[in-house]
């Protein structure tokens, strides 16, 4: 179990760090240039944290184990899930599907060569690590520990409503844009039901990750980091 939550959980732990810092520098105004500094490095640091853990326990990942993908068409409909989650992503920002109004992550505030590593990372962390960590607890771990605490006894891809409403609705709250969020969670979950395999989701949230990255630096639509 641990595993499988304790990256989740270190991602998790550096956003409340940021939201605790953009407070404090609220709070006490004198702080306020620090606080995007620190927001600016929080990221690659959270993110060598993530890697760090996965990489330890990687042995550990069973479900990664094996073969990836049946065949060409599985590796074809992941991409275009992914893809199409991207489509609907940009066009689902509406206000009332909104939790919050985030700035979003311009790496460049940092300064043209600096902010280009940065960004590097960033699409780094968003295609690679992020899809891993979060495939691993969302339709690895919590999915399958719905319907049992003994969840490795639970065959991957098996559905319940409860299991899957669950983590749909939890998915789509972890984001800030929480309907787009739960759209995502059912496109990558169908992946999930439809091959009984976790590398199909990655795959799809990775692909979904890395366009709406390159969005972001084409247009400097910092909102959608």
């Amino acid at each position: 179990m641990i595993p499988r939550i304790l990256p989740f959980a270190a991602y998790l732990a550096f956003l409340a760090l940021g939201g605790g810092i953009a407070w404090l520098s609220r709070t006490v105004p004198v702080l306020a240039p620090w606080s995007a500094v620190a927001d600016l490095w929080l990221y690659p640091v959270k993110t060598a944290v993530v890697l760090g853990i996965l990489a330890y326990y990687w042995r550990d990942f069973t479900e990664l184990k094996g073969k990836a993908f049946a065949d060409g068409k599985e590796v074809i409909l992941a991409l275009a899930i992914g893809l199409l989650v991207y489509v609907a992503w940009v066009r689902m920002d509406w206000p009332w599907a909104m939790q919050g109004n985030p700035e979003g992550y311009d790496p460049f505030k940092a300064g043209a060569g600096v902010g280009g590593l940065l960004a590097g990372v960033r699409i780094f962390g968003a295609a690679v690590v992020v899809p891993i960590m979060e495939e691993i607890f969302w339709r690895s771990f919590l999915i399958r520990y719905l319907i049992s605490p003994r969840f490795e006894t639970i065959r991957l891809g098996t559905f319940t409503p409860f299991s899957f409403f669950g983590t749909l609705v939890l998915f789509g709250l972890e984001h800030n844009l929480w309907l787009a969020g739960m759209m995502a969670g059912g496109a990558y979950t169908f992946l999930l039901y439809r091959t009984g395999r976790l590398w199909p989701c990655i795959l799809a949230h990775a692909t979904t990750n890395l366009v709406l990255g390159i969005h972001v630096l084409i247009t400097s639509e910092w909102k959608w980091w």
